[in-house]
Formats: C-alpha cells, structure tokens, sequence
C-alpha cells in the first residue's frame, strides 16, 4: 500500500527580539509572542472574621480535592517568591530501588516492543501505540497560532493510515521517526540540539523509540519552565488576591483556624508588652521609607502594644524558631524557606563573632594584611557547614585550631614571630567560649544583625546604611539575606495582613470584640 508523501516541517513563526536572552530554556525555533487574552482570577474576598465552627469531617473526595488545591496555591507561590523555581528532572541515585525497580519495568517493556518488532510479520500494535503518544506531545507543544504545523503532523501521523500500513505489512518506521525527529528539531530548545543530533544516527527502531520519549519529555519540561517563565509577572500582579482567596477556601474546609498563627502572634504580643525597648513601630516609617535605628528606637514608646510592633516582632521571631515548635498555618508554604534562612542567619553570626574576636587579639596588624580577613572567613565558613546537625562545641574546637594555625602562617609570612603560648591560649579559649549563649560577643553580634533584619521588615531597609558596626565580614552575605527576607515577608503581610488584623484585635483589645 502506498503511502502519501510527509511534507516537510516548515512553519512560519512570528519572532519576539525580547525573548532572544532566554533562548537556552524557552522553544526556539516557533518564537513566543505576548497573550494578552489572561483569564481572570477570582475576586478577592476579605474575611471579616476567621471560622466560628470546626468544619464537617471530609469526605476521601474532598481530602483529595483539597489536595490538589493545597498544591495549586503552592506552585504558585513558589513561581512568585522564588524567581529560580523552574521544573527539574527527578534523577534517582543508581543504587535505589527507586531507580532500578523504574530500570526495571522501562526495560521489560522494550524488551516487549523488540520481540513484536522481530516477529514474522511483525507485530505493530505496541509501535502504533507509541507513535499516537508521541504524536499528541508534539501536538501539546505546538503554540495556538501554529495551525499550519499543527496541521501537518496531524498530516503526517495520520493514525488510521498508519494502521493500514501496519495491516498490509508497509509501516515505514524509519520515514515516521525522521519525521518525528525534524519536528522535535524545530519545536525544543537550543539546548536539546545536540541530544536530537545524537539521535539522528541511531538505526536501531526500539533503541531509538526510547530516546525519542525521553527527549520529548525534557522539551515538555522545558515548555512548562517557559511557560511559568512567562507567566510569572501575572501571577505577581494577582499572587495576593490569589493566594487569600484559597487560604480563605482551605479554612473553610479544614479544622483549626489559625490556632498556630494565633498562638505565634499571642506569643510575640507578650514579648513586646514586657520589653523595654521594641524598635519597630508603626510610626516608623516615612514616606514609606525606613528610619534609622536610632530613630525607630526613640519612638518606640508609642509602638508599644502596637499591632505593626507585635507583627513584627513575630516575624523575627521566625529567624530563631525553636526546633519542633509547631508553625503558623500562614507561614507553612515558606516553613523551608525560612528555616534554611534562620540557619544561614546562625552561622554568618558566628562568623562574624569569630572574627571579630580573632582581630581584638590577634591586633590589626594582622587583619591589615591583604586577603587575611578573607582567608580566616572561608576557613570558619567552611567548618561551620555541618551546624546544625553537629554539636557547636565541637565545632568551635576545631574552629579555634584551624585560625591559630592560620593566623601563624600569615603571621610568618609577614616576617612576625608565631603567637605566644599564652595568646595562642586566649585566643582559641575566646573563640571556643562563643559557644555559650550568653557569650558577651556573641550576643552583640546577634542582636546588631537582629537590628539589621528589622530594618529589612520595612520597605528599602536591606542596605548597607543599616548595618551596624562589627558586620562589615559578613556584609555582602546579610544583605543578600535580607533580601530575601525582607521580600518573603513583605509578601506574607501583604497576602495575610486581614487576618494577622482580626487576631490581634482580640489579642490586643479584647474589650472591644
């Protein structure tokens, strides 16, 4: 039986110059162009109060329906705080029962395709099924303008023909996968160029049907990674409403009411009613930008018991979270996120603090050298890596033995004697005393970067003007922290502000309720 001959994959395609920078992970050869048909999201419902009654039991259906809401809300909370999030391959160690029981079952079914394929006649109904799967992704990858392309593929994978073909014995499998291939070639990105290249000079059918899929499900990846790239300044403009209006659903449905939250806030509430001094206040600000530390102090006096000044105090708070300490409900999408912050936040502490006690003994000469402050940095940096898992004393044990032996090196290196028994001892007893808590030096560079990150809470407060004096090692460090801090934060007040509002108005006037 004849078959019609397969046009040539050619598609005339629009081009974007703006998309010419992400060309490494975003289709390349059909060029993207701006939709300005987005669908609208929900209006934004403000709760006036949290729920009066513990929900009904759930139902299996709803558990999973809320499932899959929870997992909505949090895709979409991750493309919009974290400007990196994109969609990865999950790679198995080799030696896993992940990984060999997936080698397995991937084996045993090509395995079956190449015995159908060495049968005589062949069979052709695995094949045939591949080539309709195969087919509707490359179908899933087009754009909606491409009708033309989209036409021929539907063309040139025309099912019921290739079933004719498997009946009469003419499927041409290696016409359908140079096909496959040249369309593959023109839909991925640059990045899957030279994977279809390899491609090209495979000859064996079942060999190359695997890869073909493997390829393709990379270029789905890929898609999916342009498409959330592209969507992100979207979901950015409409994340509170968003992200509000589902929290507002998930109450509804499951039990608790925010008794974490409530919990974290009434906790904050009794820190600053029994502070003397609470540097945050909701007068702290002008024009929308951060005063000085000085500043924020002097005014603290009328903060005190305020809802800004509570709130705050519970967002840094969240910087020294006590391990198995239950988290507020509004805070569980960024639970990670903050976590890994309050650790980086522990050990630029105690960088800084061992440095800062390295240079009052070792004197300025030392520290004056070139590349010396660095190197002792890099070195505390690097044995602090294994906090929190392994004890601080330990750590500062062989902290305080590695800086000795470095401070002598340079110190030689700059024609000095080597430190004396009895400074040598000072130094390494300061420098392993830091592991107690209420080591004077350890504490005054808690609370300077403490002060620092309050600054953070504010908008335009992550710069270098609020660092304090004994920071300057860890500057570049605590200001990427803030960063990230400061921007997590901004949008968890933003998204959450209405109901931190109705707590703290029972909590801090409960008279008025």
């Amino acid at each position: 039986m004849s078959r019609n001959k397969m046009p040539n994959p050619k598609e005339t395609t629009s081009s974007d110059s703006n998309d010419s920078q992400n060309k490494d992970c975003n289709p390349r050869k059909v060029r993207d162009h701006e939709d300005s048909h987005s669908g609208d999201l929900p209006n934004l419902c403000t709760p006036d109060s949290l729920p009066s009654s513990p929900p009904q039991n759930l139902s299996v259906t709803e558990l999973m329906e809320t499932a899959n809401e929870v997992s909505k809300m949090t895709i979409a909370h991750e493309i919009v705080v974290n400007h990196d999030f994109k969609l990865q391959e999950v790679n198995f160690s080799p030696d896993s029962l992940e990984s060999r029981v997936k080698e397995t079952l991937h084996t045993a079914f090509w395995d079956v395709l190449r015995e159908q394929l060495s049968k005589v006649p062949p069979d052709y109904s695995h094949v045939i099924k591949l080539l309709k799967e195969i087919k509707e992704i490359l179908l899933s990858l087009l754009l909606p303008w491409q009708t033309r392309l989209r036409s021929q593929i539907e063309e040139a994978l025309d099912m019921e023909l290739i079933k004719q073909e498997a009946e009469h014995e003419a499927l041409n499998i290696p016409n359908l996968t140079t096909y496959i291939l040249g369309t593959m070639a023109m839909l991925c990105a640059p990045v899957r160029d030279e994977e279809i290249q390899r491609l090209r000079v495979v000859a064996d059918p079942v060999h190359l049907l695997r890869e073909i899929f493997r390829v393709l499900n990379l270029m789905k990846m890929d898609m999916a990674n342009f498409t959330i790239q592209r969507l992100r300044p979207h979901l950015q403009e409409h994340s509170v409403q968003y992200e509000r209006n589902k929290f507002k659903e998930l109450l509804n449905k499951l039990p608790g009411s925010l008794t974490c939250t409530t919990e974290w806030l009434r906790k904050a509430a009794a820190e600053v009613s029994t502070s003397d001094l609470s540097p945050s206040s909701s007068n702290s600000e002008t024009n929308g930008s951060p005063l000085p530390f000085s500043s924020m102090a002097a005014r603290e006096v009328s903060s005190i018991r305020s809802p800004t000044a509570v709130l705050n105090q519970a967002y840094m708070n969240l910087l020294r979270w006590e391990h198995g300490r239950e988290y507020p409900e509004t805070l569980l999408m960024d639970k990670a996120r903050l976590h890994a912050l309050q650790i980086e936040v522990n050990q630029l502490a105690m960088i800084a603090a061992v440095l800062l006690v390295s240079s009052s003994t070792c004197g300025s000469g030392v520290f004056s050298s070139p590349g010396c402050g660095d190197r002792l940095k890099r070195v505390t940096k690097a044995l602090l890596e294994g906090l929190p898992d392994t004890r601080l004393d330990d750590v500062l044990m062989d902290i305080s033995n590695q800086i000795h032996q470095e401070v002598n090196r340079i110190l030689l290196q700059l024609g000095y004697p080597a430190l004396s028994t009895d400074k040598a001892s000072s130094l390494k007893g300061q420098l392993r005393s830091l592991a107690q808590k209420d080591n004077a030096v350890r504490i005054l560079i808690e609370q300077r970067i403490q002060a620092f990150f309050r600054c953070c809470l504010y908008p335009g407060g992550q710069n270098s003007n609020n660092l304090l004096q004994g920071l300057a090692s860890i500057q570049e460090e605590l200001l990427e922290v803030g960063q990230t801090f400061g921007s997590l934060i901004h949008h968890n007040r933003q998204v959450f502000g209405p109901y931190y509002s109705g707590i703290l108005k029972k909590l801090l006037l409960p008279e008025v309720v």
